[in-house]
């Protein structure tokens, strides 16, 4: 059985380790760090991830904490559904008359093809294909602002 003092140290010395594995390394890496601590399972986490402190500094008479953030940057995801594909959808949306994102999700392979036909609308082959495999619920994410505006304007609900 170790002692606090010992649980610390052994906790200062595998955070910087335990930072950089991967997920699956991680589970491992936890289960044999709570049998060697005996700390519980969420405790655990936290006092792995927790910030390392640089130091302190008075400022005005208050005590400051300078600390070194250790997680990871959040990558920002690359867009899928550009601008020329919602200016599009907006299009497709008032020409089916405003219906529900989960019935124009499947019409949109049936109505595409016959108004490219009549020349009511011309489309990139990427453009086409990415509203091929859009779905509902990104549809309704990409027209929510805009059904906003639509129901301020038409005074709905």
């Amino acid at each position: 059985m170790l002692t606090m003092g010992q649980k610390k140290a052994v906790t200062r010395e595998l955070r910087d380790q335990y930072q950089r594995l991967s997920k699956k390394e991680k589970t491992i890496f936890l289960n044999e760090f709570i049998q060697l601590t005996r700390y519980n399972c969420c405790y655990t986490t936290k006092v792995l991830r927790k910030k390392e402190v640089l130091g302190y500094l008075n400022i005005a008479g208050k005590k400051i904490k300078y600390v070194a953030d250790k997680r990871k940057i959040k990558r920002e995801k690359k867009k899928i559904y550009d601008q020329e594909v919602l200016t599009t959808l907006k299009e497709l949306w008032k020409i089916c008359d405003y219906i529900c994102s989960k019935r124009l999700a499947p019409f949109l392979k049936e109505i595409l093809p016959v108004l490219e036909r009549w020349g009511e609308i011309k489309l990139d082959l990427e453009v086409r294909e990415k509203l091929f495999k859009i779905s509902a619920a990104t549809i309704d994410r990409l027209l929510s602002p805009t059904r906003k505006r639509f129901r301020d304007l038409v005074g709905g609900r």
